[in-house]
């Protein structure tokens, strides 16, 4: 991996923001999506490029999601 494709990747944060904070910052959308995502990239580990960068990133949005949920049970 010549560029961060995992945590950060470019082409999310072209703008002011990356679209994972979007996402975040309205619940009724981010209430599947990090687990839908976890879901989707161990699925297609190893089917559209390389298996490790694939896992990398479900363990990112799982990372995610622990966090936030831990965030939300210590306020």
């Amino acid at each position: 991996m010549s560029k961060e494709q995992v945590n950060h990747p470019e082409h999310y944060g072209e703008g002011v923001y990356e679209v994972i904070n979007i996402i975040e910052h309205f619940p009724h959308i981010d209430n599947s999506m990090h687990l839908g995502n976890v879901v989707k990239y161990v699925l297609r580990a190893g089917k559209k490029g390389d298996a490790l960068e694939d896992l990398k990133k479900a363990q990112f949005y799982l990372n995610r999601k622990i966090k936030q949920m831990e965030d939300e049970k210590s306020n």
